[in-house]
């Protein structure tokens, strides 16, 4: 047989076992400046720019999203590997998949209901939101507040840093720390900054140091 019938009977049996080919240099997008958008349903590599921000379509699958100074906006149904933006926020809609992280440093992070991240979710000032969702990973800010909402499911620990651990102050600001209905963190909650701290009557915690918990048994906690 051939060379050029070997390479097209071995390309043949992978499409006939389902294997994808790898992505093409060009779905890559990177930019300085100006915004990405990534189609619904279209697959990229690693979508990149500094001062934009990135919206990523319903069903859109991805390697890598990252910016400086924008936001990312994720559809449901996205799938990536990683999200991260320094000053911007970082929100994906219903039913995402993230293998692995998301990461910013004064922007909030949000993830909705029936969510997979199997990686941590980091930021210093911004505020972390889940609902309905699943965290291999562990949660870890400085002085942003933490909702683990309704149903979720954070398999690691949740940690809120000293401000000195970054060389910064942030005044008098108590991060709040809710964790709601049906909640549940399987590992260690550690303050080592004064923090509010809420827990659901039908949450499940782990070990929790430098605070005591508030219980409550109404859908939201007390305001401040």
């Amino acid at each position: 047989m051939s060379r050029n019938r070997i390479l097209l009977a071995a390309l043949a049996a992978a499409l006939a076992a389902g294997l994808a080919l790898p992505a093409h240099a060009q779905q890559d997008i990177d930019r300085i400046s100006g915004d990405i958008t990534a189609e619904a349903g279209q697959r990229y590599g690693d979508l990149e720019t500094v001062s934009g921000d990135i919206s990523i379509g319903d069903r859109a699958r991805l390697e890598e999203a990252s910016t400086v100074s924008g936001d990312i906006e994720g559809g449901d149904g996205v799938q990536a590997e990683s999200l991260s933006s320094v000053s911007g926020d970082v929100r994906l809609g219903q039913q995402a998949r993230v293998s692995g992280g998301l990461e910013s440093v004064s922007g909030d992070v949000f993830v909705g209901r029936g969510s997979q991240v199997g990686g941590s979710i980091e930021t210093v000032s911004g505020d972390i939101g889940l609902v309905g969702t699943i965290l291999a990973g562990d949660i870890e800010t400085v002085s942003g507040d933490v909702t683990v909402g309704v149903g979720s499911h954070v398999k690691g620990s949740l940690r809120v840093e000293k401000p000195d651990n970054v060389g910064i102050s942030f005044g008098r600001h108590k991060p709040r720390i809710v964790i709601g209905p049906d909640a549940v963190v399987d590992g260690p909650l550690v303050f080592e900054r004064e923090v509010v701290l809420y827990v659901h009557d039908s949450a499940r915690t782990g070990a929790i140091t430098g605070a005591t918990a508030i219980r409550f048994s109404t859908p939201a906690p007390p305001k401040d």
